[in-house]
């Protein structure tokens, strides 16, 4: 009961803009019907907006958490349509500022110090608010310019208070809505909670912005602010001050001097450089976080600002996204559909030629204009939707990137609007990934995991035994619980003698690579070790009778 006058104001705020409209095309909640009886219509300049606008203005005036809300929610393309998620990407904070000596009492209780024990000087009018924190200008001790950025006052219980009503709702769109299998309101609410909270943790977000500087030390290309530790904790975070000028800002870039082209291809470099490369990327990209140096005319870099959204990708999803992303540089469709299939984004019952077909049908028409005119962004986002025809499964973690695929090619697009995102792209992206799956990255891998199985060697012969005399006495025992694990226990005990030999052949190979990298002392011909040659070919050998056996 407690949340029934904010639910009342959310209902009414939606009939206001008319968003009751939007609800009842989706045949959602058709009870909002009963409140136009009672709420004044929508002015004319409000009735005449896009639906995306509209529902812009709704979340500014219910407030900065709604705000962020439908920052949040626009990464989400695969759950709204593109003109509202368009739409929500434009929204920022235009939050009014807290009291400067409210600032003031929350970095001293955070730092546990008075302001002049911690800082020379600190300006009470912030320099920018947010419906999170709130910035401020300070010096250090030594006169170091620095930004002091503070969580706002009770901003914890509101979030909490929000977050309960958002779940409500969540819970009656579960109840309600008809495709609520495929949105999942839950989950979706419960993405948002981890964001907000993570975003609340301003310590952990001063150790993003100190790995992203670390991953780009003396770049040519971004500059990322120093963290002061010292001066930094949950509650409050103390960066480097820095100046420059708002990408979007093209009158002052031109004005300085700026080679807007170069930097134009260093934005979309340096978003396959963070993603392939460090596998750590800025994930809230939009022109407000990103300024450029003024100072560098020739060679001009980025700043990175605010850390409170990174992403990551796991080793498998990296793997899977960046062979994608050259299959499709490639316009190599039938390799698009294997990987959707191998990577298990998408059921193993999908057709391979039905997918191929489907993909074809959504690149070949981007494909007929000039690689400038595409947006490489536009393909991934259509392959996406069509991909979902098909039950794809899409980790959040690949939404996100696919927003900052967005912003990064907006960025671009603005400051060179003829900019050809495939030939920028697919060299740094093929040179990245050489580096780090070709054969000199592939040793330096297995060279790191040698030790790890020499000390485990000592263990195989027994693990090896035990494992062979349960085959051989059909007392081996696997626990199972899918039915297509079922299926594959029945083809290993009809296997056995397969899986004896590849066990044998995996057995040998580790001992060949280990006898070859440690022992030093044993007679070599050509380089490598008798006793790694035998190992080796006793490997072959067991391969080789693993093959004839199938």
């Amino acid at each position: 009961m407690r949340m029934l006058p904010r639910v009342l104001r959310i209902a009414a705020l939606l009939v206001r803009y008319r968003l009751d409209d939007v609800i009842d095309d989706a045949h959602r909640f058709r009870l909002l019907r009963w409140a136009r009886l009672v709420v004044p219509r929508a002015r004319a300049e409000i009735a005449s907006l896009p639906r995306g606008e509209r529902l812009v203005l709704a979340l500014t005036e219910l407030g900065p958490i709604f705000v962020k809300f439908g920052q949040i929610l626009s990464t989400r393309r695969d759950l709204l349509p593109a003109d509202i998620a368009d739409a929500l990407t434009a929204l920022q904070d235009k939050v009014t500022p807290f009291p400067g000596h409210l600032a003031r009492s929350a970095i001293e209780q955070a730092l546990a110090a008075p302001i002049g024990a911690r800082y020379a000087s600190f300006d009470e009018t912030p320099l920018a608010s947010a419906s999170i924190a709130q910035v401020h200008a300070a010096q250090l001790p030594g006169g170091r310019e620095v930004v002091v950025k503070v969580l706002r006052p009770d901003i914890r219980e509101r979030i909490d208070r929000d977050i309960d009503l958002l779940r409500a709702l969540g819970e009656l769109a579960n109840r309600v809505h008809p495709n609520a299998d495929k949105i999942r309101p839950l989950d979706v609410v419960a993405e948002i909670e981890s964001t907000l909270l993570n975003e609340l943790d301003l310590q952990r977000e001063g150790a993003n912005a100190s790995l992203l500087r670390r991953n780009f030390l003396d770049s040519d290309d971004l500059y990322v602010p120093e963290v002061f530790w010292s001066h930094t904790s949950a509650g409050v975070l103390t960066l480097e001050r820095v100046r420059g000028i708002p990408v979007d800002d093209l009158a002052a870039l031109d004005a300085a001097g700026i080679d807007r082209v170069r930097l134009a291809e260093k934005g979309v470099q340096l978003f396959y450089t963070q993603v392939f490369r460090d596998n750590f990327f800025h994930a809230d990209a939009h022109a407000g976080n990103i300024w450029v140096d003024a100072s560098r005319r020739d060679n001009p870099r980025f700043i990175a600002l605010d850390f409170g959204i990174m992403g990551t990708l796991t080793e498998q999803d990296q793997f899977w996204l960046a062979e994608n992303f050259l299959a499709l540089f490639k316009q190599d469709y039938r390799r698009i559909a294997e990987l959707h299939l191998r990577a298990g984004w998408m059921p193993a019952t999908v057709r391979m030629d039905e997918l191929e077909s489907a993909i074809r049908a959504v690149c070949e028409p981007y494909f007929t204009r000039p690689l400038s005119e595409i947006s490489l962004a536009a393909v991934i986002i259509k392959l996406f939707q069509t991909a979902r025809r098909y039950e794809l499964t899409l980790q959040p973690q690949l939404i996100l990137l696919q927003k900052t695929l967005l912003n990064i090619e907006g960025v671009g697009r603005l400051l060179h609007p003829q900019i050809d995102i495939w030939a920028t792209a697919k060299p740094v992206l093929e040179r990245i990934w050489w580096k780090r799956r070709g054969p000199r990255a592939m040793l330096k891998r297995l060279r790191q995991r040698v030790p790890e199985w020499l000390a485990a060697a000592p263990d195989m012969p027994q693990l090896a035994h035990s494992y062979l005399e349960q085959v051989t006495t059909g007392t081996l025992q696997l626990r199972i619980a899918s039915e297509d694990l079922r299926r594959l226990e029945a083809n290993s005990r009809r296997g056995s003698p397969l899986a004896v030999r590849l066990t044998l052949g995996a057995t040998f190979a580790l001992c060949a690579v280990g006898l070859q990298v440690f022992d030093t002392q044993t007679l070599r011909v050509g380089g490598i070790g008798v006793w790694a040659i035998g190992a080796a070919a006793i490997s072959a050998i067991a391969f080789v009778s693993a093959l004839r056996s199938r």
